[in-house]
């Protein structure tokens, strides 16, 4: 399969498999829930505009954001979301293998407007491609 068989939502399925497996426990989600207040601790996992491929690869943008019930929780997620995306490089997930990883932007507090939770937001940039079938 190469890239324009594929979606980019197949790259957020696929970070979201490797976070649900690295973090029990915690929600992971694409779309955040209504009662978002009640579902914490929660990561969320969303492409952004960017990236491009070149019909084998492709190099995504993908917007974590981590989600507590207070600062200090908001990060201690955010730092072992960080190293667990760091460690994607390399595996395989979701029928994808994600050769590379970086961070664009490293987890920073963001505000929600919601005084029952805090927030930071990262920035990740990772390279994959289709795995072949066995």
């Amino acid at each position: 399969m190469s890239w324009p068989e594929m979606d980019w939502g197949d790259v957020e399925q696929a970070v979201a498999l490797w976070l649900r497996g690295r973090h029990t426990g915690v929600k992971v989600a694409n779309e955040l829930p209504a009662d978002l207040e009640k579902k914490l601790p929660l990561i969320q996992v969303q492409v952004t505009p960017g990236g491009g491929e070149d019909g084998t690869t492709g190099v995504t943008l993908l917007d974590v954001q981590t989600f507590a019930a207070n600062r200090t929780a908001m990060w201690d997620l955010a730092r072992t979301v960080h190293t667990s995306m760091l460690a994607l490089a390399g595996q395989r997930s979701g029928g994808l293998v994600i050769d590379a990883v970086s961070s664009d932007s490293r987890p920073a507090p963001v505000d929600y407007g919601n005084p029952a939770l805090r927030r930071a937001v990262a920035t990740y940039r990772l390279t994959s491609r289709a795995q072949a079938p066995a």
